[in-house]
């Protein structure tokens, strides 16, 4: 768990940097009509931050296994409109909400960290397995799109 809030830690204060560091053209650049810009995938993050801080509160109280509900990720980037966005305001919200979800992995007791929760098709996981998901999930975004100079 130390590792994973450090790691999430890391990249609330290095993004800002690295993107700040990228000219708008690359940031705003989608590689082709059914892939994400760099600020997209920001976005992104930022909705799976907001969904999946649902997650890990309700996982810890509710009826286990606790069923995680899908969400539909292009439509939530597309309707939240982050490729007109100012990059300012996504970092903001990225690093806002990251802080609120270190804070609530703080505070997990240790023994509710192998509650369980449903991904789909009665496939269980515990809530320690959704937290590195979770961490998986940000690093495969920023090392291999965002981080990488062709965003393929």
């Amino acid at each position: 768990m130390e590792n994973v809030i450090n790691r999430i830690n890391h990249w609330i204060h290095s993004l800002p940097k690295e993107y700040n560091a990228m000219s708008e053209t690359e940031i705003s650049n989608r590689p082709s009509p059914n892939k994400w810009s760099k600020k997209e995938i920001l976005g992104h993050l930022c909705d799976s931050a907001i969904n999946n801080i649902e997650r890990f509160v309700k996982i810890q109280y509710e009826e286990q296994p606790y069923v995680i509900q899908s969400y539909n990720q292009e439509e939530w980037v597309v309707v939240q409109n982050y490729q007109e966005r100012p990059l300012d305001e996504i970092l903001t919200l990225f690093q806002t909400l990251n802080y609120q979800v270190i804070n609530i992995f703080i505070k997990i007791p240790v023994e509710k960290l192998s509650y369980l929760c449903d991904i789909g098709n009665n496939h269980q996981k515990t809530l320690e397995w959704l937290i590195q998901d979770y961490h998986e999930h940000m690093e495969h975004h920023i090392n291999n799109q965002i981080l990488i100079k062709n965003n393929n």
